[in-house]
């Protein structure tokens, strides 16, 4: 994967999202802790491109014991918001209501750190879109600056 931003955010009124996180739980089932979605501010079908967003608190649950006094957000949890995003996508695009777990990760790299206070900006492109199946291209951005990238593979469970 490029490490260009597959969206230009500049073009994204961050503070005004597309959907809320009441209409997120409408497609997402996760719930609490788990919950990883704040809100979408682009969803293009023709573009194939999502994205979202994740407002880190020093309330999150990994906050106190991952790195006490340093909290950096784990990695397996920044590819679980960028997970929920593709989620989304998938459902939105098939109107499929089975759920799309994780069928693999591939070319994922860290690129920097995500810590309280920040908003972790998520894209995904999708890259392949079947009945059972659903491959994306995926970044976290803070700042401007890209911090993951991976591709995410969905399988319908």
């Amino acid at each position: 994967m490029a490490q260009d931003i597959l969206a230009d955010l500049s073009t994204l009124n961050v503070n005004t999202p597309i959907v809320d996180i009441e209409g997120i739980r409408t497609i997402i089932p996760h719930r609490y802790e788990m919950e990883q979605l704040n809100g979408i501010l682009k969803f293009d079908m023709e573009q194939g491109i999502i994205v979202g967003y994740k407002d880190i608190s020093n309330n999150e649950f990994w906050v106190r014991g991952h790195i006490p006094g340093r909290p950096l957000m784990p990695g397996v949890i920044m590819l679980e918001a960028a997970a929920q995003l593709c989620t989304y996508y998938y459902k939105q695009a098939t109107k499929d209501d089975r759920f799309l777990g994780f069928g693999g990760i591939d070319k994922v790299k860290f690129r920097g750190k995500v810590i309280p206070g920040d908003r972790l900006i998520l894209i995904a492109k999708n890259k392949e879109l079947r009945s059972r199946r659903a491959i994306f291209d995926t970044q976290g951005v803070v700042d401007g600056k890209l911090v993951f990238e991976g591709v995410i593979i969905g399988m319908v469970v």
